[in-house]
């Protein structure tokens, strides 16, 4: 992997284009921006620190973090951009190596992206991904039972739900139960829904109910 990442591209079963890329420092503004803009959509869903301390880390810094952790692979962090607007973003947490190859997705997306089919496009190109060039064998997400709009996007790509994690992660400031759903290179292989994520959108895509 260079220093400055991997940039991921697609499109969503609309037909509309995105790219994953990393961070750059410039990004700041916008991002920070955009951030704003959208702080009541997204605090319900956002992590928080369990001693109330609010992490101090400028943005610089975590650009720096982001960078040394896709170096190692211990961790990717994504923009999501449409039309050369930041609209997201998502990332591929917590990659296990050894006998585990398994690693989770985050991702947030502007109110404005919502229901466009982006932040599951998003984490269909991640896991194809970390499936195809890392080789990696599972993916995993971590949902509130509160969160229609993310539950939405295990939904779509058809994601088997393993059960219910109590008090699994601080979530707006409180300790919150999530539901877990997972896929698998197995999974992707044998169950007749296609041989990639991002296949079985499309299938979900193709199927959803007519308006």
């Amino acid at each position: 992997m260079s220093r400055g990442g991997v940039t991921l591209a697609g499109h969503t079963p609309f037909g509309e284009p995105i790219v994953l890329r990393p961070f750059r420092f410039r990004d700041q503004e916008a991002y920070l921006a955009a951030r704003r803009a959208n702080r009541d959509w997204l605090t319900p869903w956002d992590p928080t620190s369990p001693d109330g301390v609010p992490p101090r880390m400028t943005f610089r810094e975590m650009v720096r973090q982001q960078r040394a952790r896709a170096r190692s692979l211990e961790s990717l962090a994504f923009l999501i951009e449409t039309g050369g607007e930041i609209v997201g973003q998502v990332n591929g947490n917590s990659i296990m190596w050894g006998s585990a190859r398994s690693f989770s997705a985050g991702y947030w997306v502007a109110a404005s992206a919502a229901g466009r089919w982006i932040a599951p496009t998003a984490v269909a190109i991640l896991g194809d991904y970390g499936f195809g060039a890392l080789e990696l064998h599972r993916l995993e997400l971590g949902i509130r039972p509160e969160n229609a709009a993310s539950l939405s996007v295990a939904g779509k790509l058809r994601m088997r739900e393993e059960g219910l994690r109590a008090s699994y992660l601080h979530i707006d400031g409180a300790w919150r139960d999530h539901r877990i759903f997972a896929l698998t290179a197995e999974d992707l292989a044998q169950d007749g829904w296609g041989g990639s994520f991002r296949e079985r959108l499309a299938r979900s895509f193709e199927e959803r109910p007519a308006r």
